[in-house]
């Protein structure tokens, strides 16, 4: 048996690469769709929404940015085997939190938007979390280089 057979990662590890690349994917096009919001878009959401949504500091867009783009790269990364996967997921989850931080305690999004404002949140870092521990694993056991 070669080295290249003992260190070929398992099928879910193909499986679970794939994913976080369509969900990292959602990101990078939720990115895409908030950046490109129309004024007839604008002129559709509530004042207090709109406020939220015009009243955001340009570091908060661009760790948007950083965080989806990133965590598709470390995505990539992962599918083509390659330990530099850690880092940009690092990265990636950095810019979220960063966001994230924002939006909970500096302004009153959850307020104007519910609850799905601070789910959905826990629920990206959950993931951007365990995919740093994956990259790791992969790292570890040889299926990254």
């Amino acid at each position: 048996m070669t080295t290249d057979a003992i260190k070929k990662p398992p099928t879910w590890f193909w499986v679970v690469s794939v994913i976080a690349l369509l969900w990292n994917l959602m990101g990078v096009s939720a990115y895409l769709a908030d950046a490109y919001t129309t004024i007839e878009q604008l002129e559709q959401m509530t004042q207090e929404q709109r406020e939220l949504f015009e009243g955001r500091p340009a570091w908060v867009t661009a760790a948007f940015a950083i965080a989806v783009f990133a965590g598709a790269l470390g995505s990539i990364a992962l599918l083509i085997r390659k330990k530099w996967a850690k880092p940009v997921l690092i990265v990636s989850l950095i810019a979220a939190l960063a966001q994230f931080v924002y939006n909970t305690f500096m302004t009153n999004t959850i307020e104007v938007m519910g609850t799905q404002a601070i789910i959905f949140p826990i629920l990206i870092l959950g993931f951007g979390l365990y995919l740093i521990f994956f990259s790791k694993q992969g790292i570890t056991k040889g299926w990254l280089k």
